[in-house]
C-alpha cells in the first residue's frame, strides 16, 4: 500500500535519528495492532498533515541535542497538534527545542536502572507499579522541563526520566520502552497509543488480507496476466497467495533456478507449491545464464545488482511468452525498504528486488507484501491457510547462496557450500530447533586454511555455520546452540564435503553485523 492509502487504518510515525532502535518502535506500535511507517528527520509538517497520521514518536540516536549538527524535526510539527513521544534522545530533544534544558551531568546511564514514578496521575504510569526496572542508554540527561510540562519519573542518575504535558499531548521518556529489557515497556507504549493518541487496534492479518486484495485488483485492473516471482521461501508464497485471491487463475507462479539454490531445493519447491497453491507454475532452469553474468565478479553489491537485473531480464522473457502479461508479483518486505536506503534512513545493503532492480523493466512490480514485517507475513499466510510447512519457512535471500559465498562464485564453491548447508539444516532439524531459529546456514569465506587430515598437510577451506534468533530480522541475536549439536556439525561437515578442513560458528549479532555475509 501507499504512504496515502491506509485504508482507515490510524498510524503511527516514528521518526527515526539514526539508531536501530527505531525499526523495532514501529515493531512494537504493530505489535498493538496499531499500524506504523518509519521516517527520516527530515519529515515535512506537510508529510504528517494526512488524515491517517494520528500520533507520532520520536526514536533514539547516537548523537547530543547540545551539539551544532544534532538531527532535529521541523518546528512547525510541534504546532500539528499531534500527540508526541520522545524516548531517549527523542525526549531530550522535545525538552530542548520547546523550552527546557538538557545537560551532559557527568554521569551517564548505561543498563537497567530502576525507575520511580512521582507521578501517579500520569497517562503512561496509570495503573503501574510505583517502581520498575528500565533499559537506559544515555550521557546527556534532562535537567530542567519545559513550561506546561512536568516530571512524571525519575531515577538515580536522571532526575527527569519522564516528563508530560497533558494539555499538549506531548510526552518523553528516558528510557527505552521498546526493548525487552524494559519489562513494562509494552504496556507503556499501549497506554500512549490507546489513552494519548486514541489510536484504533485495526492493523490485523485479516484488515490486512482485505485491503491487499483491494488494492491489488485496483492495480492489475479485470482483465491480463499477473506473474509471481516464486523463490519458494515464504514472502514470495505469501505475496503468490495473497494475489491469488485477488485474480484467480490470471496469476502465473515463475519459479527461476539461478543455481544459487540450497541442495534439491529446485525439487522440493516445485513439489510442494504446485501440490499447496494449486496455481499455474513455470519453471525456468537459467544456471548457466546466471553463472556466467557471475563469473568473475566479486564484489557483493556488484553480485546482488546482476541477480537482480538477471531476474527482471528472464521475466520479461516469460512475460513475451503471455503477450497479456504486464505485472510482477514480489514478496518485498518493509525491511528490504528500509535497509536499501530510503529517503532518510541508512543504506545498509541494496536488496535483490529493490536497490539491485534495473530502471527499465518492461513489467510493473506489484508487492503486496511492502508495509509488513516478517512476523506480520508469517501470520498473514497463516490467516491465508498456507500449510505450516511454507509459513516457517527459513528465511533464504533472494541471491541465494551467492551471498554466502564470499568472493567469486564457481561450480566448486557452490557445491561445497550446498553439502555443508544441508548438514547444518539437517542437524538443526533432528534436534528440534527448527521454530527456536530464525536462520541457520553455512557461509564459504574466500580463503583457505591449513589442515592435518590423515598425517597429511591440507590446505581447505573453513565453513563458518551462522544461526541466529529474530522476530523480524532487524535485530538479531546468535543463537545458542548446545555445543554436542555444534560438534556433530563441525564433524559432520569435515568429514563428509571434500576441501573442508575447518568450521567456525559466527557468534555476532545485529547490529552491528547483518544475518548475512554479503
Amino acid at each position: 500500500m501507499t504512504e496515502t492509502e491506509t485504508h482507515g487504518h490510524d498510524t503511527v510515525m516514528v521518526v527515526d535519528f539514526g539508531a536501530q532502535y527505531a525499526k523495532l518502535i514501529a515493531r512494537r506500535v504493530r505489535e498493538a495492532r496499531v499500524r506504523s511507517e518509519i521516517v527520516g528527520a527530515d519529515v515535512t509538517p506537510q508529510a504528517l498533515a494526512r488524515p491517517d497520521v494520528r500520533a507520532l514518536i520520536l526514536s533514539g540516536g547516537p548523537a547530543s541535542v547540545n551539539v551544532d549538527a544534532a538531527p532535529g524535526i521541523d518546528p512547525g510539527i510541534y504546532d500539528l497538534g499531534l500527540p508526541i513521544l520522545g524516548i531517549c534522545y527523542g525526549h531530550q530533544l522535545i525538552a530542548r527545542d520547546l523550552g527546557g534544558r538538557v545537560s551532559s551531568t557527568g554521569t551517564g546511564e548505561y543498563g537497567p536502572a530502576q525507575l520511580t514514578v512521582s507521578a501517579s496521575d500520569s497517562l503512561l504510569f496509570e495503573d503501574m507499579p510505583d517502581e520498575m526496572t528500565v533499559w537506559m542508554s544515555h550521557y546527556d540527561s534532562v535537567v530542567d522541563v519545559p513550561a506546561s510540562f512536568r516530571p512524571t519519573a525519575r531515577t538515580d542518575g536522571s532526575t527527569v526520566a519522564a516528563m508530560e504535558s497533558r494539555g499538549r499531548d506531548i510526552h518523553g521518556v528516558q528510557f527505552h520502552p521498546e526493548v525487552v529489557h524494559t519489562p513494562w515497556g509494552q504496556e507503556i507504549l499501549k497506554r500512549y497509543l490507546f489513552k494519548v493518541a486514541a489510536c484504533r487496534p485495526t492493523w490485523t492479518p485479516t484488515s490486512i488480507i482485505e485491503e491487499q486484495v483491494e488494492a491489488v485488483r485496483g492495480q492489475v485492473g479485470a482483465t491480463g496476466r499477473v506473474l509471481c516471482a516464486l523463490s519458494g521461501g515464504v514472502d514470495s508464497a505469501v505475496a503468490a497467495a495473497l494475489v491469488h485471491k485477488a485474480v484467480g487463475d490470471r496469476l502465473t507462479c515463475v519459479f527461476v533456478d539461478h543455481g544459487l539454490l540450497r541442495k534439491d531445493e529446485a525439487e522440493q519447491v516445485e513439489e510442494t507449491f504446485v501440490r499447496s497453491l494449486e496455481i499455474d507454475f513455470v519453471h525456468v532452469k537459467a544456471q548457466d545464464r546466471f553463472q556466467d553474468q557471475l563469473a568473475g565478479v566479486t564484489d557483493p553489491e556488484a553480485k546482488r545488482k546482476i541477480i537482480g537485473e538477471t531476474f527482471i531480464r528472464v521475466f520479461e522473457e516469460v512475460a513475451r511468452d503471455h503477450e497479456d502479461a504486464h505485472f510482477l508479483v514480489q514478496g518485498t518486505l518493509y525491511p528490504d525498504v528500509i535497509e536499501s536506503g530510503p529517503k532518510g534512513a541508512a543504506k545498509i545493503k541494496s536488496h535483490h528486488n529493490v536497490g539491485g532492480l534495473p530502471d527499465d523493466m518492461d513489467v510493473e512490480l506489484v508487492e503486496p507484501l511492502r508495509d509488513l514485517f516478517k512476523d506480520e507475513v508469517r501470520a498473514v499466510g497463516t490467516e491465508l491457510g498456507l500449510p505450516e510447512e511454507i509459513v516457517w519457512r527459513q528465511p533464504f535471500p533472494g541471491p541465494g547462496l551467492a551471498v554466502r559465498i564470499i568472493g567469486e562464485i564457481t561450480p566448486e564453491r557452490l557445491s561445497i557450500l550446498r553439502d555443508a548447508d544441508a548438514i547444518v539444516r539437517e542437524e538443526l532439524h533432528r534436534a528440534g530447533l527448527d521454530r527456536e531459529i530464525w536462520q541457520a546456514f553455512a557461509v564459504l569465506p574466500g580463503i583457505r586454511s591449513v589442515g592435518v587430515m590423515g598425517d597429511e598437510r591440507t590446505y581447505g577451506y573453513p565453513i563458518i555455520v551462522r544461526a541466529v534468533t529474530s522476530d523480524d530480522a532487524m535485530t538479531a541475536d546468535w543463537a545458542r546452540l548446545p555445543h554436542d549439536l555444534l560438534g556433530r556439525v563441525s564433524s559432520r561437515i569435515i568429514n563428509e564435503v571434500p576441501g573442508v578442513n575447518r568450521v567456525a560458528y559466527d557468534i555476532s549479532p545485529k547490529p552491528p553485523a547483518t544475518i548475512e555475509w554479503e
